[in-house]
């Protein structure tokens, strides 16, 4: 691995690279052409990230598939960030393809902090804050947010569009997990009843480097990308992927949700992890590590 790129995690992911955003600061942005942009190792699974001098970031889709997020982004923070109680990405640019780069990118503001770290995991102070933070987002309005499709990547509708991608999924780790558990614990989750309330909005994607933490306390949440209306309980991830067994339960009672969303929400988890760790095996092995721990805790934890 390079000092200016990360290794690429998809097989029809961009050339993304630090004399790549330095090309296009110079020709789009001039007035930020002398930022010598660094590369962040802690970039997540769908853009790369550059840091751009003290206080300005370049995010850069990996692929087609995360495209068109900076957008969304400029529509949508404005109007999410007076209601919610944690900080939210400021966008300042939009970037267009050029340089043999295909995707529009964004500049934005730097967010201080890290992805929440491990005194955290305990504190049923930052459980309840998350939970407030979901309900805060559930509060406002929705209207001209997107909707979830039938797709099977696509989070925030029924459970069971998922089903064929999971089982397969577990068939592939028989020799890793308990395949039975698994199997019955995913079940489980799909016998829950599908939300039938209206839609609410929702992040989808609340993992540990999407939630930001200064100072001791939680301070931001990043990458809403996955923003759209649908099932609250595509936003119940924290409670597994950030939280302990005690934490747990102060975050799912300050969520304010039923025990079927509860159900929905750890087969959502379960199922991204599950997915995720035969297609990150090869070119992301800490992602992984992390998928098989989120995987046993989840087991654990079901019907606790």
């Amino acid at each position: 691995m390079s000092e200016d790129r990360l290794p690429r995690l998809h097989e029809d992911e961009a050339d993304i690279h630090a004399g790549l955003v330095a090309k296009l600061l110079a020709a789009q942005f001039p007035q930020w052409a002398d930022r010598h942009p660094r590369v962040l190792r802690a970039s997540g699974t769908d853009h790369v990230t550059f840091r751009l001098g003290e206080d300005l970031v370049a995010r850069m889709p990996r692929n087609a598939y995360n495209a068109g997020q900076s957008e969304a982004d400029v529509q949508w923070m404005p109007r999410l960030a007076p209601h919610l109680p944690l900080t939210v990405p400021e966008p300042l640019a939009i970037g267009a393809p050029d340089h043999g780069y295909p995707f529009t990118w964004g500049v934005y503001r730097w967010l201080e902090g890290e992805p929440v770290p491990a005194e955290l995991n305990t504190d049923p102070h930052a459980a309840a804050e998350m939970a407030r933070f979901i309900r805060a987002l559930r509060s406002i309005d929705p209207s001209g947010a997107a909707r979830p499709t039938e797709a099977e990547f696509s989070r925030g509708g029924p459970l069971a569009k998922r089903d064929t991608i999971v089982r397969e999924a577990i068939d592939l780790l028989r020799s890793d997990i308990d395949a039975a558990r698994a199997t019955e614990v995913w079940e489980a989750c799909l016998a829950a009843p599908d939300w039938d309330g209206p839609p609410t909005l929702i992040h989808s994607d609340l993992m540990r480097g999407n939630v930001l933490a200064h100072k001791g306390h939680l301070s931001a949440v990043i990458d809403w990308g996955g923003l759209r209306a649908g099932d609250p309980a595509g936003d119940l991830l924290p409670a597994w992927h950030l939280f302990d067994a005690k934490a747990r339960q102060v975050f799912r009672a300050e969520a304010d949700l039923d025990a079927a969303a509860w159900a929905r929400g750890l087969g959502w988890a379960l199922s991204i992890e599950l997915v995720a760790i035969p297609y990150y095996r090869d070119s992301a092995p800490d992602r992984t590590r992390r998928s098989f721990g989120l995987v046993e805790t989840m087991l654990a934890d079901w019907q606790r």
